[in-house]
């Protein structure tokens, strides 16, 4: 293939790039729409935090078993297919939460809900990546990309709050229900291109040879790090603020101000990324997050909890688009969708496990707990971010 001939599609896909960000806003916003109000609906119905930490690590069940055929789906057919079966699941989870409002319901609308968010998002970013055309721009696409999570973690609490206190917990599963509709009509207006021929991967049943590279290992074993950060936040927050006798609409304004921060962030990487040397961005994100989870138990009222949770979006929302960056970098092309399927199945691997653990060791110790940890895994994360 030419090299105009293969300059043209990347400016086809480059024109539609909008779209992209705006589908995985609609996608991630069903998701996050529907953890807060699962989460507020459990603990208004007296279940307490150790459940709140069951229902939040369900959100990563389904990605566990997805991921990796995501991955191949997206290699194979590019983005709409999975894309496709992505919205579909979250339509149905968040459809099922909003007619049947029981726990039983409720969860397998969390879990279908978090499978869309895997199944859409590895496809949106294989397509991201492709719409570079130097390796210098990979962090400049994957900060706008980021743009859409933290979009829709900054306005969801919020709208899922005020929709809460002012309309009941069925018009926030409602909202949550329109979203995967608007999602899918938006990836329509995104140009279909599917891979020209079917590389090796596809016909290999799995990719755990990736973790060969040491460069993929190390960027996997600090994501995970932070990725635990974002889960422990998820977590404390509504219940800190509900043992306060916090406000729905305050808890979601705590939660907002963490992705604002985040957007604000990754807007700022947008601006300076030639600038950035992204393994001492990692680690100095890494430190501000460890000092800001320390401290976290002992902020005072709503504008500190506000202010802490700023500061640990600034530091956890820097992540995300240098990784990304990195891991395309350092994994053969025909195979990003499958690094990207597997980095996606070890972080909710770890998500699982840890709102569970988060709830156990708040209901055993101090609801503070679970930040004081965090605290400790990113101080031992320091040493394999010292060697990226």
């Amino acid at each position: 293939m030419s090299s105009a001939s293969a300059g043209a599609p990347k400016k086809h896909l480059r024109h539609a790039f909008a779209w992209l960000i705006a589908t995985m806003i609609c996608v991630h916003a069903c998701m996050a729409t529907t953890r807060v109000t699962a989460s507020l609906w459990v603990l208004n119905q007296g279940y307490g935090e150790a459940s709140v930490g069951l229902l939040l690590s369900l959100f990563a069940v389904a990605p566990i078993v997805l991921s990796l055929w995501a991955g191949r789906l997206a290699d194979r057919h590019g983005l709409h297919r999975p894309v496709g079966v992505g919205v579909t699941l979250a339509f149905t989870g968040a459809l099922l939460a909003l007619a049947v409002q029981q726990l039983w319901a409720i969860a397998v609308g969390c879990l279908l809900c978090g499978g869309a968010v895997a199944m859409a998002g590895v496809a949106m970013q294989r397509e991201a990546g492709l719409m570079a055309e130097e390796p210098g721009e990979l962090k400049k696409i994957f900060s706008w990309m980021a743009l859409g999570p933290a979009m829709s973690n900054a306005l969801s609490p919020i709208v899922a709050g005020l929709l809460i206190d002012h309309a009941g917990m069925t018009a926030a599963f409602g909202f949550a229900a329109v979203l995967p509709l608007l999602a899918w009509a938006l990836a329509t207006r995104v140009p279909r291109n599917p891979p020209p021929v079917y590389t090796r991967s596809f016909r290999q049943p799995a990719a755990w040879d990736l973790f060969r590279l040491p460069a993929y290992r190390r960027l996997l074993i600090v994501n995970l790090a932070l990725s635990a950060g974002w889960d422990a936040h998820s977590f404390v927050v509504p219940v800190v603020g509900h043992a306060r006798g916090l406000s729905a609409s305050s808890i979601g304004l705590v939660l907002g101000s963490f992705a604002v921060a985040a957007t604000v962030v990754r807007l700022a990487i947008v601006r300076f990324a030639d600038d950035l040397d992204e393994a001492r961005a990692l680690r100095a994100a890494m430190s501000v997050a460890m000092l800001t989870f320390a401290a976290y138990a002992w902020l005072p009222g709503t504008a500190g909890l506000i202010c802490g949770s700023a500061l640990l979006g600034v530091a956890l929302g820097s992540v995300q688009p240098m990784i990304l960056a990195m891991l395309h970098r350092a994994t053969p092309p025909e195979r990003h969708g499958q690094a990207l399927g597997l980095r996606m199945l070890t972080v909710n691997s770890a998500t699982v496990a840890m709102p569970a653990c988060f709830g156990m060791l708040a209901a055993a110790t101090a609801l503070a707990a679970p930040m004081w940890l965090m605290a400790s895994v990113l101080l031992a994360a320091q040493w394999v971010a010292r060697r990226l």
